[in-house]
């Protein structure tokens, strides 16, 4: 059960260096690879801090996808502005080149969560409403465009939100076991194109 959030700055600090040290090694090792004990010692704080913020482990790991969704958004600071298809195009192309470096990421904090939480029933509720937080200001801002008549008014903005984030994830994964960043590039690009073709006339 999730305990109340700390009311004080030290408790608000030491609470979330716990939550950065888990996932750093949550994303790094898995779930299922961090203990309790590697968190405490890479947080440098002790168990009676750790059960004072937390229940238990699935507690910390729900704290987690939080922040993980926090780091995705953070950045991806476009995400704040769609309200053009020129502005999803910027989106993507500024999450090809935060990609680009040799060897990747190529990774999603959130997505690689997800990738080894997913049927566990416990935190797939949490893991849904991350991705929808996600495609809100995407589906906000073709519904924006939709509404001006810049898009068929057959346009579904919550489908074609979610299906950019679907290829953001999916050319991620191919990306990675390529060792290759063409194919997100290309997945985003598809993506991208899928929408401008809904582009009215007028």
């Amino acid at each position: 059960m999730s305990k109340e959030l700390p009311r004080t700055a030290k408790g608000r600090r030491t609470r979330a260096a716990i939550v950065d040290a888990a996932a750093s090694m949550m994303y790094t090792h898995g779930v299922a690879g961090t203990t309790l004990d590697d968190v405490l010692a890479a947080s440098e704080t002790g168990k009676s801090q750790l059960y004072h913020y937390f229940s238990d482990k699935s507690d910390l790991v729900e704290a987690v996808i939080a922040r993980q969704l926090e780091r995705v958004l953070a950045a991806q600071p476009r995400l704040a502005n769609i309200d053009s298809l020129a502005d999803i195009d910027a989106w993507a192309a500024e999450i090809v080149r935060n990609h680009e470096q040799p060897g990747g990421p190529f990774s999603c904090p959130l997505g690689s969560l997800a990738a080894e939480l997913k049927n566990d029933a416990a935190f797939v509720p949490s893991l849904y409403a991350a991705f929808r937080r996600w495609e809100q200001p995407l589906e906000q801002g073709l519904r924006r465009m939709v509404d001006r008549g810049e898009l068929d008014v057959a346009t579904d903005p919550a489908a074609a939100a979610a299906t950019l984030i679907a290829s953001l994830q999916g050319g991620m994964l191919i990306a990675r076991i390529a060792g290759d960043v063409q194919p997100l590039r290309d997945t985003l690009d598809a993506a991208v194109s899928a929408v401008g073709r809904r582009r009215t006339r007028n």
